[in-house]
């Protein structure tokens, strides 16, 4: 008899082999046009449009069958785990951080939002009426304060920050509802997820922004998963926080640090054309070191996935791979509508988005 998880598994298993993930992505060498590209993804269903009518309708479809296919495995269960509903609700999560800098930007248009079905809270219909949108949600009271700020075009860094703490922190709380095997897998990249978030938000924050150190510290995510063997104990925050002391650029400064590896290195060649000769010219790249942790994650969930079937923990991973896939197949998209073609695309990209072997 097929337990939940298995007929899960079994779902999300037939879902990746058909995704572009993987020697998959392969089959998206080769194209220089947006209609190609639609006709790739899309074969039983793709739209004659004009470019400026294509992307919107491309990045929308895409968005669309990602959150079906992943909606689809999460109905599996007959009570579906809180963590999969909570993963599947940061798409509500990300729609309203996208609404808002609309919002803030002074934009009259709504961003394209993701139908997650009855697990939806957020009225994205009363756009762009935030008091009405976020009524009887989790988000009324974590942003009570700050909607008089959003509507006179406020910087969103905090907001933003605040938000994403939600998140983490309901994925937190909801490993507890979990056995040791379905939590092990999970909570390891959830802890790294959050470690690396941390550290390229830091990165960021005082390479585009001149943050200070302290005005750093402030955006950083505190937490501890208690019982994680990945993470006894230890701040989720260590890692970005001790990066402060790190000038950004001195390279040797960051020798011996746990991420180090995610580095642009001295010799680093980068899509503009950008060449640092040597170790006198470095600089920490914030985009270099989101590709190369976005690599590792991906790498974590494929493996997870694979490692632990028929588990919770399988189906989270899941989940992330289809974000990763949805990520690539748009960022595949905004290139080609830009008019590079696939394979200068794929050479600014993570290598996770381009293998071919």
């Amino acid at each position: 008899m097929w337990t939940d998880s298995g007929y899960a598994y079994a779902k999300a298993s037939w879902i990746i082999g058909k995704s572009f993930l993987g020697k998959r992505i392969s089959f998206l060498s080769g194209l220089h046009t947006l209609s190609d590209f639609d006709r790739q993804i899309f074969p039983d269903s793709y739209r004659e449009l004009p470019g400026r009518e294509l992307l919107p309708s491309l990045e929308k479809r895409i968005i669309q069958r990602c959150v079906k296919q992943i909606l689809g495995v999460v109905k599996s269960y007959s009570q579906p785990p809180r963590l999969l509903i909570r993963m599947l609700k940061g798409f509500e999560y990300s729609d309203l951080k996208e609404c808002l800098a609309h919002i803030a930007g002074g934009k009259d248009d709504l961003p394209v939002i993701s139908d997650i079905g009855r697990f939806k809270t957020v009225r994205f219909d009363a756009y762009p009426d935030i008091e009405a949108m976020i009524k009887k949600t989790e988000f009324e009271s974590l942003l009570s304060s700050d909607i008089k700020s959003i509507k006179k075009g406020a910087d969103l860094i905090s907001i933003d920050a605040k938000i994403d703490y939600r998140f983490y922190q309901s994925l937190i709380e909801s490993l507890s509802q979990l056995d040791y095997d379905d939590r092990e897998t999970a909570s390891r990249l959830i802890a790294d997820e959050i470690s690396l978030r941390n550290c390229f938000w830091a990165l960021r924050l005082r390479t585009y922004y001149q943050k200070s150190e302290i005005e750093t510290a402030k955006y950083l995510m505190d937490y501890k998963l208690l019982g994680n063997i990945h993470q006894k104990r230890a701040s989720l925050n260590a890692e970005a926080k001790s990066s402060l002391d790190f000038s950004l650029d001195i390279r040797e400064n960051w020798q011996g640090w746990r991420w180090e590896r995610f580095l642009n290195h001295e010799d680093t060649v980068y899509p503009s054309g950008t060449v640092h000769p040597s170790a006198a010219h470095w600089s920490a790249d914030p985009r270099y070191f989101q590709n190369a942790a976005s690599e590792y994650l991906y790498h974590l969930a494929f493996h997870g996935f694979h490692s632990s079937p028929m588990s919770v923990g399988a189906i989270f991973c899941f989940i992330k791979l289809k974000m990763f896939e949805e990520d690539l197949l748009t960022s595949v998209a905004e290139g080609l509508a830009l008019g590079m073609d696939s394979g200068t695309i794929f050479k600014i990209l993570p290598s996770f988005k381009r293998e071919v072997s």
